[in-house]
């Protein structure tokens, strides 16, 4: 009978002390830094619209989730014969914002987002990622990204991949949605021993560039 009430209480233990990763595809991680950069990609330069871009993260905890936004300061993508072959962009890290909560609770998150367990952005403001490569997917939307990407002045690369919604003179759209480690760039905090938060993020990354 001891046996038997033991039982739920190990498996009530090993619960939470395990967060599953929010949905979505782990982008892949290189040792160091690219350094074959493209220094000057084919084709033409398209800004990003910041604001019709946008980049949404869900992180998740044993008792549930969160999501929500950072705005995209400034960026371009080069597009070659209406194929992505470059680009770079620059968050705003001071914009973090969750959007599934609101007063003091989403006050208190987006602090704590901001503060130096996470992404300190009072010493790191920005994050930025480079294309080192673009490759031809599948079809002729998709397309396998590679780049530098930095937060908390720690730089990785990481391959993930992508789509090109639209592509004409004008305009260019692409979406991608990927995972990282955070603990890869030095976001470490495990969160409460009751509620320990996920060791990945998800970004959901929407780019709009026009010329």
């Amino acid at each position: 009978m001891k046996k038997l009430l033991v039982l739920p209480a190990i498996a009530a233990v090993i619960m939470s002390s395990c967060a599953g990763n929010p949905e979505g595809k782990k982008a892949e991680v290189q040792d160091s830094v690219a350094t074959e950069q493209i220094a000057t990609p084919a084709g033409e330069v398209f800004n990003v619209d910041a604001t019709q871009s946008k980049v949404v993260w869900t992180g998740t905890k044993v008792t549930g989730a969160h999501t929500g936004t950072i705005a995209i300061k400034s960026g371009s993508l080069n597009v070659n014969n209406g194929v992505l072959t470059g680009g770079t962009f620059t968050l705003d890290l001071n914009t973090i914002s969750s959007t599934d909560l609101e007063g003091e609770y989403k006050e208190k998150l987006d602090g704590h987002l901001k503060a130096a367990d996470f992404f300190d952005v009072a010493k790191f403001p920005e994050a930025t990622f480079v294309v080192t490569k673009a490759e031809a997917g599948a079809t002729a939307q998709d397309v396998k990204i590679s780049g530098n990407l930095t937060i908390k002045g720690i730089t990785k690369n990481i391959s993930f991949d992508a789509k090109v919604i639209e592509s004409n003179a004008t305009t260019i759209k692409t979406e991608a949605d990927f995972n990282i480690v955070r603990a890869d760039w030095g976001v470490s905090y495990e969160g409460k021993k009751d509620d320990l938060i996920s060791a990945e993020i998800n970004f959901k990354v929407s780019l709009v560039a026009t010329k």
